[in-house]
C-alpha cells in the first residue's frame, strides 16, 4: 500500500546518534566541563530523537493509513522539537573553549534550528495526506519520502565541527551524549531487517528501512 519512506532520520542532528570513541587524558578541564554541560542537557533530546526514529521503523508497513500517518506525524514533530532543544542546549552551554568556539557554536545553533524547521514542514505534509484513498496516500507518502531524503542531505558541516577534535572526544566520554537504546511502542512490530536504533554508528546514520510498497 505504501511507497517506501526512509527511516534513517540522521540528517539534521548528527549529535544525537554519534559520539563514540575514546578521548585522551590531556584534555583541558574547561573542554570537559563544556561537554558535560551540553551533554547533560542534550540527553533527553537524544533519547526523544532515537525513539522517533524507532517509531517510524517499527510501524508495520501494512498498517492502516491512519496509523502510519499518526506515527510519522508524531515522529517528525518529536524530531523537530528535539533539534530545537539541542540548539538551545548548545546556546546554554556557551561557546566551547576551543579555537573559533563562538563561531562553531553559532553555526551549530543555526543548523539545528534550520533542520527543525525542515521537519516541521514534513509533519505538515504528512498531516495533509488523504487517508481515504490508498493510492493518493501512497503517492503523498512518496513525496514525503523524497523530501525526507533532501533533509538528510542538508549540510551538516557546523554540527560536524562541534563534535570534532578535542571537543568531540570530550563529548564522547559523557553518558548524556552516548547513543541511547530506543524504546519500541508495544503495539508496533519491527519490520524484517529493521535496524536496532540503539546500535552505535560512526556517523549517526541508522540504516534505512521503512514503509515499503505492498
Amino acid at each position: 500500500m505504501n511507497k517506501k519512506l526512509a527511516a534513517a532520520l540522521s540528517g539534521g542532528a548528527v549529535l544525537v546518534l554519534v559520539l563514540s570513541g575514546c578521548s585522551s587524558d590531556d584534555e583541558g578541564d574547561k573542554v570537559n566541563d563544556w561537554a558535560k554541560t551540553f551533554c547533560d542537557q542534550a540527553q533527553p533530546q537524544i533519547q526523544k530523537r532515537a525513539n522517533a526514529n524507532q517509531l517510524i521503523i517499527s510501524t508495520a508497513a501494512d498498517s492502516k493509513p491512519e496509523t502510519i500517518k499518526a506515527a510519522d506525524s508524531k515522529a517528525f514533530q518529536d524530531i523537530a522539537d528535539a533539534d530545537r532543544a539541542l540548539a538551545k542546549a548548545v546556546e546554554s552551554a556557551g561557546a566551547p573553549p576551543v579555537d573559533n568556539g563562538q563561531k562553531i557554536q553559532q553555526d551549530a545553533i543555526k543548523e539545528l534550528n534550520a533542520t527543525a524547521v525542515a521537519y516541521d514542514g514534513l509533519k505538515k505534509q504528512v498531516d495533509a495526506l488523504d487517508t481515504t484513498n490508498q493510492q493518493k496516500f501512497a503517492d503523498g507518502l512518496k513525496v514525503v519520502s523524497d523530501n525526507l531524503a533532501k533533509i538528510q542531505n542538508m549540510d551538516q558541516d557546523a554540527v560536524a565541527k562541534l563534535q570534532a577534535g578535542e571537543l568531540g572526544q570530550a563529548m564522547a566520554k559523557q553518558p548524556g551524549c552516548q547513543t541511547p537504546k530506543a524504546s519500541v511502542p508495544p503495539s508496533a512490530s519491527p519490520k524484517a531487517g529493521a535496524p536496532d536504533a540503539g546500535t552505535k554508528t560512526p556517523a549517526a546514520k541508522p540504516s534505512a528501512s521503512a514503509k515499503t510498497e505492498e
